[in-house]
């Protein structure tokens, strides 16, 4: 952009072109080009202690999107009748949030991370290891299989934000889904995906593509003093 004003409104634009897009226009699908770069806003997003406590299911294929239907009533298109997100979208992801198997102080999995992929030196990774200790066992109380999946549920939704964002910044829609039933779920992850139900747990669903029509209501969003205090 030409100046910071022009990508300033790119950005409002963006956010007001974006909404919960229920009903996709099967013929038209995202280019890989264009996926990857969304997909690249997730690999690229911020995460606590930058540990990345996330996997990304992209199911492409009609037949395994078609295992989530009877309980993922949040991807059926609302209540129109139509073959809803899961059969009309692009590109269907599902997010993964790690649990305590791997997201616990001191697990192999951490300090394999801190090595291999953060490459930190020894000594940074033993105070890492105290401070993170600290936060889950005093600070925030983060412990136990579900308090953990939790904990990285709301890393998640960081990485779901971008990838939003990113893809309304390409004019592509999206819909976030949380409408379905976690032990289903976690089910048909296990028995069709090989998804370990120890180590991760489906955290939320998005959806992605191009409408199949304008969006039925207006946006609307709380006024900002509503929404923000200056002190």
């Amino acid at each position: 952009m030409s100046n910071t004003a022009d990508v300033q409104q790119q950005i409002i634009n963006a956010f007001n072109f974006r909404h919960a897009c229920k009903v996709f226009d099967p013929q038209r699908k995202i280019s890989d080009d264009e996926f990857n770069t969304i997909l690249e806003a997730a690999r690229l997003s911020p995460s606590s202690f930058g540990f990345e406590p996330w996997q990304i299911l992209v199911v492409q294929s009609p037949e395994k999107r078609e295992l989530f239907r009877d309980f993922a009533w949040g991807a059926n298109g609302a209540t129109n009748g139509t073959a809803g997100q899961l059969g009309t979208a692009s590109h269907f992801v599902i997010f993964l949030a790690h649990t305590d198997a791997t997201m616990h102080h001191h697990s192999d999995y951490l300090q394999k991370h801190m090595r291999e992929v953060k490459k930190l030196p020894e000594e940074v990774i033993g105070f890492i290891n105290q401070a993170y200790e600290k936060f889950q066992t005093h600070d925030f109380g983060v412990e136990g299989k579900r308090q953990v999946a939790d904990w990285s549920a709301r890393q998640v939704y960081i990485a779901l934000g971008n990838m939003m964002t990113a893809a309304a910044l390409l004019g592509i829609d999206s819909c976030p889904i949380e409408g379905f039933e976690m032990a289903k779920t976690v089910e048909v992850l296990q028995e069709h995906f090989g998804i370990d139900p120890e180590r991760y747990q489906p955290a939320v669903m998005v959806a992605f593509g191009y409408r199949a029509g304008e969006p039925p209501f207006a946006k609307t969003r709380r006024p900002m003093d509503q929404v923000v205090s200056w002190f």
